[in-house]
């Protein structure tokens, strides 16, 4: 199977977007496994974790905590108070 087969066959089953941050929750039927797909429009970053399946929906809902468990690295998104104390 090729890598596009494994990303044609994958079924999107939630996503978000809100702040420049795409958030999508993927189950892959061929490997029965489940994914969650990071992209960060601000800095034009991503990153996919491969979870738990009894764990997705926190994943999904909480992917960079899941992300820095895991190792991934990423740009921490700013939060409004700090973009603020930078300005001052």
């Amino acid at each position: 199977m090729t890598t596009s087969d494994f990303t044609s066959e994958a079924k999107e089953l939630d996503a978000r977007a809100g702040d420049g941050f795409e958030v999508r929750l993927f189950w892959h039927p061929a490997t029965d496994t489940v994914t969650v797909s990071v992209f960060d429009a601000t800095h034009e970053q991503s990153f996919d974790l491969v979870v738990d399946p009894g764990k997705a929906l926190d994943a999904f809902r909480h992917p960079f905590a899941y992300a820095a468990f895991q190792g991934i690295p990423f740009a921490a998104p700013l939060r409004a108070q700090d973009e603020e104390s930078l300005a001052a």
